[in-house]
């Protein structure tokens, strides 16, 4: 007794030097998310409401109502929204046929790791891809021309325009939609199909009424969160499209770095606030939507 006694303060002491342990190990998470989010958002807020002679004015956030920005912000969201909405539905449908599949299998495994690269795979690497593809001189396109005598652009170079952007977008949706989402069919449970059909209910109604509600609120936080990954992108639009700035990320470069038009550093900083604030909802509406599905994933 007297031993146990003895020892007891030594653990308690114990206890704080592996929590300050812990929090040292936090230190370079902290350090990264400082020097690379909070600093730079820090920037882009006071920026937005500078004036060329440090003072504090409304003008750079007034600009944004005009017809060239507004324009930009529509074709941003447009394409954000049409990407969203093809990635996630073509990637549930594949993260629906990886689940039904061999837990562990080959096809899985191959699936979900091919899926964790191809989610990353953009900036000028992508859009190399595609010229070197389906560009004016691609392969594909001068075998087309060749062999079928089809021209893919006999109504214009649509790659450098809104609809090539969706396309080139919609590659790295899918599998970042099938990492997110195939958690939430994994969590669908072989009993419930089993009930309804022990109830007599057929394959229609399990999906309309058992599944489909399950999984709604896991399928629209996923494809919000492609929204946000799209309307965010600009390294692909950037080697993609050489001339004019059809979304937002471009004219935000043209903005900071205009040779032509000086003095818009500023109001290039304005419009990246509006992405945050488009952002910071759409993130929003998807940590509520995460929550409601980790309730039934637990």
């Amino acid at each position: 007794m007297a031993e146990a006694i003895s020892a007891t303060p030594q653990r308690v002491a114990v206890r704080p030097r592996l929590r300050g342990a812990a929090l040292l190990g936090t230190l370079p998470f902290f350090a990264y998310v400082t020097i690379f989010l909070i600093i730079p958002t820090l920037v882009v807020v006071f920026g937005a409401f500078a004036g060329d002679d440090g003072g504090v004015t409304l003008d750079n956030v007034k600009a944004l109502k005009d017809s060239y920005i507004l324009d930009a912000f529509g074709r941003s969201i447009l394409l954000s929204v049409i990407s969203a909405l093809v990635g996630a539905i073509l990637g549930a449908l594949l993260a629906y046929a990886i689940a039904t599949a061999k837990p562990g299998g080959i096809l899985r495994r191959t699936v979900t790791a091919a899926a964790g690269v191809l989610a990353q795979f953009g900036g000028v690497t992508l859009a190399f891809a595609f010229l070197a593809t389906i560009g004016i001189s691609g392969f594909v396109t001068v075998w087309l021309q060749d062999h079928l005598h089809w021209n893919i652009y006999s109504n214009g170079v649509w790659l450098f325009e809104l609809p090539g952007l969706t396309l080139v977008y919609t590659y790295f949706q899918i599998p970042l939609m099938v990492i997110v989402f195939l958690p939430a069919l994994d969590g669908i449970r072989p009993q419930w199909r089993e009930a309804t059909e022990s109830l007599g209910g057929t394959t229609f109604q399990y999906w309309v009424k058992v599944a489909g509600p399950l999984l709604a609120p896991a399928f629209l936080g996923s494809a919000l969160l492609l929204f946000a990954n799209a309307f965010s992108a600009y390294a692909t639009a950037a080697a993609l499209v050489s001339q004019g700035n059809p979304i937002v990320p471009l004219q935000i470069r043209s903005a900071l770095t205009s040779e032509v038009v000086l003095g818009q550093a500023n109001l290039g900083k304005a419009m990246a606030l509006g992405m945050v604030i488009i952002v910071s909802i759409v993130m929003g509406l998807y940590t509520l939507l995460e929550r409601r599905t980790a309730k039934w994933l637990a």
